[in-house]
């Protein structure tokens, strides 16, 4: 009796855990695929899990930042969802790549065509958005999520460094270094690379022509040789061909 109430408290306590855990890893949440370099453009992954087991997520919104407004956002198409992106004029004037930006995204909104995404599973949102700004580390979306049931779940709550994870943490995508100065690596590395294989084709080619002289030096001295003997053996029967004339005639 004993065991089998330690047991089951094991279990209560062990689901209890689940519980409590659940929500602070099934939350709305922002990747990119592959890096978010400040300045420069990204693909990111909007990731929506159901938290739910008797309803569907059917829409989600996606609030984008202010504070660093984005000219530049494209949502890729996904099967049995409809996205809308709402535009507004910036609160100052911005520029990029030497032209006036008379708008910037402020919104996404993803609509299901049809059941959404059901209990169990998850859906990613690809987004394609820059220029990311050069003067932040991050960038905060701040989403809303709405289920078959009409209940809305708001993941709007800003991390903060040092503290506990809020419960409805905003998706929070992380800026890495700009890429001008790997670029800039890369190509001194491809230089010193080019050169290094342009000075072994150079050596390769003087060991081949200096081969290339040294055969002929050789054939010529072979020849010079043969031609010398054969030029002797000529003299040398020529003088006893006289001989034999002078022989002959006495």
């Amino acid at each position: 009796m004993k065991a089998s109430r330690i047991a089951a408290a094991g279990a209560v306590s062990g689901l209890a855990v689940l519980a409590l855990s659940a929500p602070a890893f099934a939350h709305v949440g922002v990747q990119p695929e592959g890096a978010a370099a400040k300045g420069g453009y990204a693909v990111v992954d909007f990731k929506v899990p159901n938290e739910r087991d008797n309803a569907s997520t059917t829409k989600l919104e996606v609030t984008f930042p202010t504070d660093h407004p984005l000219a530049s956002v494209m949502p890729q198409p996904v099967p049995g969802w409809t996205s809308e992106v709402t535009k507004a004029k910036p609160a100052k004037p911005l520029e990029s790549h030497g032209k006036q930006i008379t708008e910037v995204v402020t919104k996404v909104t993803w609509t299901a065509d049809g059941k959404g995404v059901e209990p169990g599973y998850f859906q990613k949102f690809p987004v394609s958005l820059g220029a990311l700004p050069e003067d932040a580390d991050q960038l905060v979306f701040k989403a809303v999520q709405t289920y078959s049931n009409k209940e809305v779940v708001r993941w709007i709550e800003v991390p903060q460094e040092g503290q506990e994870e809020p419960d409805t943490p905003a998706p929070v995508l992380k800026l890495t270094a700009a890429e001008d100065d790997a670029h800039g690596a890369s190509g001194a590395s491809d230089a010193k690379a080019d050169d290094t294989e342009a000075a072994a084709k150079n050596t390769a080619a003087d060991s081949t022509s200096s081969d290339s002289g040294s055969g002929t030096d050789t054939t010529a001295r072979v020849l010079g040789v043969v031609g010398i003997v054969v030029g002797a053996a000529g003299v040398g029967y020529g003088v006893l061909a006289g001989r034999r004339r002078t022989s002959g005639a006495a």
